[in-house]
């Protein structure tokens, strides 16, 4: 049974929903010339998404009442270059990227955040990746782009592995591709653990419960020795990695030992 929202959260909701896209709408007004200006430098654009997202991901979770405490933040720019994994469970997933994402970091969402008001059109003029997971030939180009991508302009990478976003809060398995860019890449995997917060903002939903939450940046899982003939045993041990660190109503319920898919 689905639990019943109060009409004081929903009007505050919406208004704080409204707000933050005022504060992203303002933010792309201005930075959009700056793109435009830079589209032949893609490298540019991807660094201009990274400022723009450190200032427009920090006001827009203040202003919504998000308090955030990020342990270890210091391991963003310590690891680099590197892959970042976050689990996917709420909407301010993608606030929570922008903002922690370090500099000459690349975002890997799907194509459907191009459609996103302001924000989508800002992520698709910064030049970072799209992928069309509808199209495995063409989610594949992506992934292989990516790689590219990481080569020629010394990227990091932030990907959320899950492939999907949890609706309950409660971790899914963790899908292949992420395993398949380190090996490709030989870049370190980094994991970054977001506790509560899908109790801040519920996926696919426009409930917003103002509070604290915790983001923790992971030691790094070294990945040069990693072969595709082991994936499997990876992907596990990043799985254990994450149910080690979540809260027991955010861990993955199913046997991570089992065959993954």
């Amino acid at each position: 049974m689905k639990e019943k929202v109060s009409l004081y959260v929903r009007i505050t909701s919406l208004l704080r929903v409204f707000i933050s896209f005022v504060i992203i709408g303002i933010g792309a007004f201005a930075f959009a010339p700056l793109f435009l200006v830079c589209l032949p430098w893609r490298g540019i654009r991807i660094k201009l998404g990274n400022i723009y997202g450190h200032i427009i991901g920090r006001m827009v979770l203040f202003a919504i009442g998000m308090r955030a405490t990020v342990i270890h933040r210091e391991r963003i720019q310590e690891y680099f270059p590197a892959i970042y994994l976050s689990n996917h469970s709420t909407a301010l997933d993608p606030l929570i990227a922008i903002w922690i994402c370090p500099t000459n970091g690349c975002g890997i969402a799907k194509k459907e955040i191009a459609h996103v008001p302001f924000f989508g059109q800002i992520y698709y003029l910064a030049g970072h990746l799209l992928i069309d997971k509808s199209n495995p030939e063409k989610a594949i180009a992506s992934m292989n782009e990516s790689v590219e991508l990481i080569k020629k302009y010394n990227l990091s990478l932030w990907i959320w592995p899950e492939g999907t976003r949890s609706v309950t809060g409660r971790m899914l398995p963790l899908k292949k591709g992420f395993a398949h860019l380190a090996i490709a890449s030989g870049l370190p995997i980094v994991p970054i653990v977001v506790r509560n917060g899908h109790k801040r903002w519920p996926a696919k939903t426009y409930n917003l419960y103002p509070g604290e939450y915790e983001i923790e940046i992971l030691p790094k899982v070294d990945t040069s020795n990693w072969t595709k003939e082991t994936l499997n045993d990876h992907i596990a041990e990043i799985q254990q990695i994450y149910n080690d660190a979540l809260p027991d109503k955010q861990k993955l319920l199913e046997d991570i030992d089992k065959d993954l898919s």
